[in-house]
């Protein structure tokens, strides 16, 4: 019978990027203490990636070499794992809505979850808690415009909805329109004019 390191990464070949490797889902494999050990030493030997605490991934192999996955797939695990909303912030989010040119230096991603910093190789990535306004539409485009507005501020508000206008479609823009309950005043307002506006 292979060793349990061996069972575990045959596991962790056979599944898709961004798999998570977790004890409590390899306990068919071994008990706990065994499987801690094994994915522990995994990581040490640089065979597996260990993103936090009791979760790892395991390394893309390239023709260039191992690589970690890719950030996105590895985020959508830890939030099914979590059950908790994590989004891109709104740095990102105005970049991607051609609101700035800026680049997030920092990979840093908001979530409904506590504050948390993930390793994926050499990248640290940032979990930072937020309220429940900036979360929504989570993975949509109105939910993109909100953390674009949240990030820029009210003082910017009035011109970037007006990108945002061009940029959303109908559908998007009545979905943005709908989070006005969450909004803060200073966002729902110019959005609730947007709206009027049509």
């Amino acid at each position: 019978m292979p060793s349990l390191p061996r069972r575990i990464m045959t596991q962790a070949a056979e599944s898709p990027e961004g798999t998570l490797l977790c004890p409590s889902a390899l306990l068919h494999l071994g008990n706990r203490a065994a499987i801690d050990q094994a994915l522990s030493r995994l990581a040490r030997s640089g065979r597996l990636i260990r993103v936090c605490p009791g979760v790892y991934v395991w390394p893309i192999q390239t023709r260039f070499g191992p690589r970690p996955p890719a950030v996105e797939k590895v985020i959508a695990s830890l939030s099914a794992l979590w059950g908790q909303v994590i989004v891109p912030c709104g740095g990102a989010a105005a970049n991607f809505l051609g609101l700035t040119t800026q680049v997030p230096v920092r990979s840093v991603y908001l979530t409904s979850g506590p504050n948390r910093r993930l390793k994926l190789g050499e990248l640290m990535v940032e979990l930072r808690h937020a309220p429940r306004w900036q979360l929504a539409a989570p993975h949509r485009p109105a939910g993109a415009a909100v953390r674009a507005l949240s990030w820029l501020g009210p003082d910017e508000v009035e011109a970037s909805l007006d990108v945002i206008r061009r940029k959303l479609s109908a559908e998007d823009l009545q979905e943005l329109a709908a989070s006005r309950a969450v909004m803060p005043a200073w966002m729902a307002e110019p959005v609730s004019g947007l709206v009027a506006d049509g």
